[in-house]
């Protein structure tokens, strides 16, 4: 069941009767002969005995204060709150991956305990900032983990829907705060807040039934999102497509039923400025793997191979909102790849949208075919810089396996934004190699290139065809394959879908527009 969460924020003592208090605890804090922080007349550590209890738990290991351990404690009148939810920090005080896991932490427990309302203290330490690391970065990335540590995936369940879970937490400054912190507190916290609220968006939209999310759905979302975050929308259906000659995502899309949509938003936010985002996201919205057929066992999880998709839409409803002075075009290239009379097979030659020809030797390459359309849609329509965002291989698995997501590019400059954007959003991306030998195994007897060139290296290949079609514009590829869809939680993350890379992209092009935080 996931809830519904409202954040707020005093600096002034809140009132902790009928709730729940959380308290922040670093291990320095329970070791003999040290005291701890010093939080105000509310804190639960300042009334003796829950210190001491606390203590004890430390010593007997129960409670180590480590990055993300949680324990409540019962206060039975000793403190005007009903219980204290103690919540480790870890070693990772004021950094922004150890306030996400400490959000995340934190409203795991109090959602455990069922708790409607709760207060949670706010160190100096943390709403103070840092050299590298400020107050309104502190604030938002706080929100971030109590937004997605939440989260649970929605169950079509046989009759009435349960109600969503009310909970309410104060967010209380200890301490004090100046007026500019506060304001800058307030500023992060609803980025934060916007941010949590848009990857939780996307990963509905990824756990979505392909039987339910088609091309039309989705296109239809991407219209509802424009609407949302007032957004220039467009629509190609499979007519206006053969006329603009994109092959590659006829191609993929004419075994199914549901006919492919290549989806185009529009964000001005610089109208004077010739640069311009292009942001690509490859929506399958499943993927049987054609005649090259995938095999059955969790094939089920196809569902997710527009992970890519719902990165890119999640980053411009981050940014139709945020509104940073930057320009965007936003393209999702959206299909089925199914296997019928009508489906394309090993062997064909496709006429890409550039006029580029590509021998199909593996359907369930299809991914990369559908981007190469996406890049050419969003370079007339004039991107000048490209990132294209896909659960495009298993390769990429095999060698980052769900730790990381691959990228790899043809501009260094480009490449190093999108690292300390991920960096600051706190997801992990790792460079691919782009040798030149991996792009000539791409070479056809055929057509001007193939699709695929088998097993070894097979990342980094993939990555280069859909380079072939970047037209020497600066250019980055994002492979999500092992990030996108996780077998189990960690962090702020949850089983399934994970919204990987909405929030780098957001942040990518809202540091570029002068929206980022400080």
């Amino acid at each position: 069941m996931n809830m519904n969460l409202t954040i707020s924020t005093t600096a002034q003592a809140a009132e902790t009767a009928g709730a729940l208090i959380v308290r922040p605890v670093a291990p320095a804090e329970l070791q003999e002969g040290a005291g701890p922080a010093q939080l105000g007349a509310g804190d639960p550590l300042a009334v003796d005995a829950v210190r001491e209890s606390l203590r004890r738990s430390y010593r007997l290991g129960a409670f180590k204060a480590a990055a993300e351990q949680s324990l409540t404690m019962p206060l039975l009148g000793l403190h005007e709150a009903e219980a204290a939810v103690f919540v480790g920090l870890g070693e990772a005080l004021a950094t922004g991956d150890g306030l996400r896991r400490f959000g995340a932490a934190a409203v795991r427990e109090l959602k455990a305990q069922k708790a409607e309302r709760a207060v949670l203290l706010v160190p100096p330490a943390l709403h103070g900032g840092t050299d590298g690391f400020g107050t309104a970065q502190a604030a938002a990335a706080l929100a971030e983990g109590l937004t997605l540590g939440g989260y649970e995936r929605s169950k079509t369940r046989a009759g009435e829907p349960l109600a969503a879970r009310e909970l309410r937490i104060e967010l209380q400054l200890c301490g004090g705060a100046g007026e500019d912190r506060a304001a800058a507190w307030d500023e992060g916290v609803e980025h934060g807040r916007l941010a949590g609220e848009t990857v939780a968006w996307a990963r509905d939209l990824v756990h979505l039934p392909g039987s339910v999310l088609t091309p039309e759905a989705l296109a239809e979302e991407a219209e509802r999102l424009a609407d949302e975050a007032e957004l220039d929308v467009e629509i190609i259906d499979e007519w206006t497509a053969a006329e603009l000659g994109m092959g590659g995502l006829l191609a993929v899309g004419k075994g199914s039923i549901h006919p492919p949509r290549m989806i185009v938003l529009h964000y001005e936010g610089d109208p004077d400025s010739t640069e311009k985002w292009g942001l690509i996201g490859k929506g399958i919205t499943f993927d049987t793997g054609g005649y090259s057929l995938k095999r059955g066992l969790g094939m089920e999880d196809m569902i997710g191979d527009m992970g890519g998709a719902a990165a890119v839409l999640g980053a411009m409803r981050i940014i139709g909102k945020l509104k940073p002075k930057a320009n965007v075009v936003a393209v999702i290239p959206s299909a089925e790849n199914m296997i019928s009379d009508r489906a394309f097979k090993p062997g064909d030659v496709l006429t890409m949208m550039n006029g580029m020809t590509v021998e199909i030797v593996n359907t369930d390459a299809e991914g990369r075919l559908v981007l190469a359309d996406g890049l050419t849609t969003a370079i007339r329509r004039g991107a000048t810089k490209l990132v294209d965002v896909a659960t495009l291989t298993g390769a990429v698995v095999s060698a980052l396996g769900d730790a990381a997501s691959g990228v790899l590019g043809n501009d260094d400059t480009l490449r190093r934004e999108l690292e300390e954007a991920a960096i600051r959003a706190g997801e992990r991306v790792w460079p691919l190699p782009a040798y030149a030998d991996y792009r000539r195994k791409l070479d056809s007897a055929a057509a001007d290139l193939k699709n695929g060139a088998g097993r070894e290296g097979a990342a980094s290949i993939a990555g280069l065809f859909v380079g072939a079609f970047a037209e020497e514009k600066p250019w980055v590829h994002v492979d999500i394959a092992g990030t996108s869809w996780i077998g189990r939680p960690r962090g702020w993350e949850s089983k399934g879908a994970t919204g990987v890379m909405t929030r780098t992209l957001a942040e990518l092009v809202l540091q570029d527009g002068g929206r980022g935080l400080r």
